[in-house]
């Protein structure tokens, strides 16, 4: 259920089928004015990214894509470039740990408006083997019959 004020932009839907999400973390984007406008239209694409910190203890998200905004002419900037993400210090450090401790990925899932600034969900992902995907799939297919023989016996 959508909370008051926040709007979608993007979902991720390969990360939940490719890995299962331990936690999720809502992070701030650092974006320049073009890509803003042209997120708000929806022209943005998480679908191979990822997040890292960097040396400086910095988190950028990358392979995140914004596509150029049509009336920014000369103020558009590369649709690839790394983007920063904000948060607290402390939770960036611990995010770190995990990510070398754990042998964690950090995946953008989605990216939203809340309050009238930008915002990406990142989850603190393990990759998933290829048997745990196709139970996954033969879970969703059960359900589906499941659904769709109670659907046609209330018809009935």
């Amino acid at each position: 259920m959508p909370q008051k004020g926040v709007k979608g932009i993007a979902q991720n839907r390969k990360a939940r089928h490719d890995y299962f999400v331990e936690e999720s973390y809502e992070a701030g984007l650092e974006l320049r004015g073009t890509e803003v406008k042209s997120m708000r239209m929806g022209r943005c694409n998480l679908k191979d990214s990822f997040a890292q910190v960097d040396r400086n203890g910095e988190l950028f998200v990358h392979g995140m894509h914004i596509s150029p905004y049509e009336q920014g002419n000369i103020f558009n900037t590369d649709p690839l470039r790394p983007k920063k993400l904000l948060m607290h210090k402390s939770e960036i450090r611990k995010l770190q740990q995990q990510v070398m401790q754990k042998g964690l990925t950090l995946i953008p899932l989605s990216v939203y408006l809340k309050d009238g600034r930008m915002k990406l969900e990142l989850g603190l992902c393990r990759g998933k083997k290829l048997y745990d995907k196709r139970d996954d799939m033969a879970k969703k297919d059960a359900q589906r019959d499941i659904e769709r023989h109670m659907r046609d016996r209330q018809r009935d």
